[in-house]
């Protein structure tokens, strides 16, 4: 399902170029382009900030954490939060046979579940009163989630 629809998201990019205000972005794509390939050469397609993972979104996500870290100083913890297949909640919810590995949603639920619950205990001040939380999931290759947990103490 998350395929389908996040290729219906690019196709609805890729349709509707002029209303996304492609155009503007024409002196950076004349800037690309003198460095391309002849093999790249094609209609070039601007994905917008609004898509997800896109360059755009991680150029707008680094800045705000860059913004944050400028108003409150330098990030007192760094935490690595790992998701552990061998968790209670995801074993019990597990059938005959099947290992964490074949069931990538109920693996990500919990991940994002116990990992909610991480960052209200940060909130809370378990380590001290907070001014901010920064954080990013990533997967590991062997297709476990994990996060990266940037913390700043007042």
């Amino acid at each position: 399902i998350w395929v389908a629809i996040e290729s219906s998201r690019l196709r609805f990019i890729r349709a509707n170029q002029a209303q996304l205000r492609a155009d503007l972005y024409q002196g950076v794509v004349d800037a690309v382009a003198d460095d391309m390939a002849a093999s790249n050469i094609g209609t070039r397609i601007v994905l917008p900030s609004s898509f997800h993972g896109g360059p755009r979104d991680m150029v707008q996500q680094f800045q705000d954490a860059m913004a944050i870290v400028r108003t409150c100083g330098k990030p007192d913890f760094f935490i690595t939060f790992t998701c552990n297949p061998n968790w209670k909640e995801i074993r019990s919810s597990l059938l005959d046979g099947q290992s964490s590995q074949d069931r990538p949603d109920l693996v990500s639920r919990v991940f994002g579940l116990k990992l909610k619950e991480l960052i209200q205990d940060l909130r809370d001040g378990v380590l001290g009163k907070y001014k901010a939380v920064v954080y990013t999931i990533e997967f590991q290759k062997r297709g476990l989630p994990h996060a990266h947990i940037l913390l700043i103490i007042d």
